[in-house]
């Protein structure tokens, strides 16, 4: 991994709820109360945790516009970084985190 992923890896596996909501997402594209059951995080957290992973560029929402069942999705990455999706879910699976 460059080092801008492992960054991004860092800021994730930090916080537990940035954790499972990128494990949940990794499976599929979920709305908000989705993410919720599968992690077992309060929606209310959700929310927060979304908006912290999407000014990183690690979570987009395809129907922003709208205020209820935002589909979520892990994108590949800010900027010129290539398939950080693929990388930090990889590097969960290597470490048996799934």
């Amino acid at each position: 991994m460059n080092d801008k992923t492992l960054k991004l890896y860092a800021y994730v596996i930090t916080s537990k709820y940035r954790e499972n909501v990128v494990r949940s997402l990794a499976k599929e594209d979920m709305i908000p109360t989705q993410i919720a059951r599968d992690s077992g995080i309060l929606p209310n957290h959700i929310s927060k945790v979304l908006g912290e992973l999407k000014s990183k560029g690690i979570v987009a929402c395809t129907n922003e516009q709208y205020r209820k069942n935002r589909n979520c999705h892990l994108t590949d990455g800010p900027g010129d970084s290539k398939s950080i999706k693929i990388k930090i879910c990889g590097y969960f699976n290597s470490k048996v985190l799934f």
